[in-house]
C-alpha cells in the first residue's frame, strides 16, 4: 500500500502511502438521500451562478468594476462547488473511497485554493462598498475596471504561489500512520498522521486559516465600522437608507460565508458525532456558494432591473422575429 523513500543525508525513513482511503459519509444512515441533497445543490449553484455571469456579461449597466467583482465571485463559486460537490459524489455513490497520493493532494489544493479566492473577493466588495460610501466623489477614480482586474490578478497569483508552497510542503511529511482519511475530501487532517516533524507545516495551516477566515472578516468588520461612521454622518435619513441598501447583499453574503464555518470551528471542539461534524462542515462548505447567486440576483436593484430589461429586449426581438417570418410567408 506504501512506498518507501530514503534520505540518505539525514538518515530518515519517508513512508510515502500510495493511496489514501477517504471515510467520510460511510457510516451515515440513508446517505444516498444526502447524495440526492448534493446533487440538487450542485445544480442549482451551476445554475444560479452561471445565470448570474450571463446577466452580468450582458446586461452593459453592469459593466462596472464593481460587477467584475461579483462575476468573479459567481465563478469562484462555480469552481469552488466542483471542486467538492462531483467528487464527493462518486467516492461515496460509486464506492470509490480509495483516492491516490496524488489525486489527494490536487483535491486538497484546489478546495483551499477556492476557498480563499471566496474569501478574499468578499473582502474586495467589502473594501468597494467602502470606497462607494465613504469617499462617493472620488469612487470612479479609486474603484476603475484596470484596478479591479488588478486586484484579482494579484489575488490569483497569490492563491496560488501560497497553495503551491502549502501543498509542496505535505511531501516532506512522512506518512507512517493510517492512511484513512475520516472527512468527505481530502483536508488539511493528513497533516497530523506525520512521523516525523510537521511544526511548519502546522504553521502553515495556521496561518491559512489567518489569511482565509480571520483577516478577510477583521478587514470587513473594519470596514462596515468606516462605513457607519459615514451613514451616521449623511443627514438624510432617506440618503442614508439608500446608502444602506447598496451593502445589505454583501452583508448577507458574510453572515452566509462566515458564520456556518465559525459555528463549525466551534462545534469541532465540542464532542459531537464525526459524522455530525463531517455534515455541518460539507453544508458549510456548499451552502454558500448556492445561495450568493440568488441573494444577488433577489436584493440587487441593478441585478434584477437588467434582468428585466433583458427580458423585454428578448420579448421585443422574439416579436420582431415572429412578425418578419409571418412577412415572409404571405410574400411567398
Amino acid at each position: 500500500m506504501s512506498s518507501t523513500q530514503s534520505n540518505s543525508s539525514a538518515n530518515v525513513t519517508f513512508v510515502r502511502p500510495a493511496t489514501f482511503f477517504i471515510s467520510g459519509f460511510s457510516n451515515v444512515p440513508h446517505v444516498k438521500y444526502y447524495y440526492v441533497f448534493l446533487s440538487l445543490v450542485y445544480v442549482v449553484t451551476v445554475l444560479g451562478n452561471s445565470f448570474i455571469m450571463c446577466i452580468i456579461y450582458l446586461a452593459r449597466r453592469l459593466h462596472t468594476a464593481k460587477y467584475i467583482a461579483v462575476f468573479h465571485l459567481a465563478l469562484i463559486n462555480l469552481c469552488e462547488s466542483s471542486a467538492l460537490i462531483p467528487n464527493s459524489i462518486v467516492i461515496f455513490l460509486f464506492d470509490h473511497h480509495v483516492v491516490s497520493y496524488e489525486a489527494c493532494l490536487a483535491n486538497l489544493f484546489f478546495v483551499y485554493y477556492f476557498m480563499i479566492l471566496h474569501s478574499l473577493t468578499l473582502l474586495v466588495l467589502g473594501y468597494d462598498r467602502l470606497v462607494a460610501i465613504c469617499f462617493p466623489l472620488r469612487y470612479h477614480a479609486i474603484i476603475t475596471k484596470t484596478a479591479m482586474f488588478l486586484i484579482i490578478g494579484i489575488m490569483w497569483i497569490f492563491s496560488v504561489i501560497y497553495f503551491s508552497v502549502y501543498v509542496g510542503l505535505v511531501n516532506r511529511i512522512s506518512f507512517c500512520g493510517s492512511n484513512v482519511i475520516d472527512s468527505y475530501f481530502c483536508d488539511y487532517g493528513i497533516i497530523y498522521r506525520a512521523c516525523n516533524d510537521n511544526s511548519i507545516n502546522i504553521l502553515m495551516l495556521k496561518l491559512t486559516f489567518g489569511l482565509t477566515v480571520c483577516t478577510p472578516l477583521i478587514l470587513i468588520i473594519i470596514s462596515y465600522l468606516c462605513i457607519s461612521q459615514a451613514l451616521l454622518k449623511i443627514a438624510h435619513g432617506a440618503e442614508r437608507i439608500k446608502a444602506m441598501k447598496t451593502c445589505t447583499s454583501h452583508l448577507m453574503l458574510v453572515a452566509i460565508s462566515y458564520i456556518p464555518f465559525s459555528s463549525n470551528v466551534i462545534a469541532s471542539l465540542t464532542t459531537l458525532n464525526p459524522n455530525t461534524q463531517t455534515i455541518i462542515l460539507s453544508l458549510t462548505q456548499i451552502v454558500s456558494p448556492m445561495l450568493n447567486p440568488i441573494i444577488y440576483a433577489l436584493m440587487t436593484e441593478e441585478v434584477m432591473q437588467s434582468i428585466k430589461e433583458l427580458y423585454k429586449r428578448r420579448k421585443v426581438n422574439t416579436t420582431k422575429r415572429m412578425t418578419f417570418s409571418r412577412r415572409n410567408s404571405k410574400q411567398k
